[in-house]
């Protein structure tokens, strides 16, 4: 992050709503976050996006918007078929500023492209791009399905057991990928062995992001009875 993070949450607990532009979510030290005068909101316009907007503001102040907007661009017929990789070629072109472009996600010949400040308004003002026009559609803040509230039981705390429960996976999936780096405690590389604890936030590529609730009791075999709330 261009300015530490202590800074930003000295400004806001001095009264400021403050927002960075589009950072590398795993940059964040989410350890400094839990202040009791500020709140937070992060923001990546995907459960399980890895670049994110941070929004720091007074804890007066009860709720604030996340500053992102996920736009679905559709290049219509007539020209050789993109990817993600040549749409994103397309927008550097465009001389956007990257620090307001988060993640891009291609999704049945669309592309799903998180954006905020003057780089959302100017893909928002999008009739054509790379010589072709396209259709541009805000999708609003989020491009997930969704979130829902579960009650698991789980054997133990650890990262592999809960996030595997949690999203409906096998375990063994889900190791996978943890050994291939795409799993994120706190916004961080997860191990398996790690324990999640109330308040922590696991992110899984492809899968979403899970936040921990809460344990609501322990049963009688010692298992526990865990309030997620699973966002897709």
């Amino acid at each position: 992050m261009k300015q530490k993070l202590s800074t930003l949450i000295a400004q806001a607990r001095g009264g400021r709503v403050i927002r960075t532009p589009f950072v590398d979510g795993d940059d964040i030290d989410r350890r400094l976050l839990n202040d009791p005068e500020v709140r937070h909101k992060l923001a990546g316009g995907f459960p399980d996006a890895r670049r994110v907007v941070l929004t720091l503001h007074p804890e007066h102040i009860p709720e604030v918007d996340g500053g992102v907007t996920v736009y679905r661009v559709t290049p219509q017929e007539g020209g050789p078929a993109w990817d993600a990789q040549d749409f994103a070629v397309q927008l550097r072109r465009l001389g956007l500023d990257e620090d307001g472009l988060g993640d891009l996600r291609e999704d049945r010949g669309s592309f799903l492209i998180a954006a905020t400040g003057k780089a959302a308004q100017a893909i928002a003002d999008l009739t054509s791009l790379g010589g072709r026009d396209v259709d541009v559609e805000p999708v609003g803040e989020s491009a997930g399905k969704g979130s829902k509230l579960r009650e698991v039981v789980v054997p133990s705390m650890r990262v592999d057991v809960v996030g595997a429960k949690g999203f409906g996976v096998s375990r063994a999936y889900f190791q996978q990928g943890i050994d291939g780096g795409k799993v994120r405690l706190n916004g961080q590389p997860a191990r398996a062995s790690s324990e999640i604890r109330e308040g922590d936030s696991l992110a899984a590529d492809g899968l979403g992001r899970i936040d921990f609730k809460r344990v609501v009791n322990e049963t009688r075999r010692g298992n526990y009875k865990v309030e997620l709330d699973v966002h897709r």
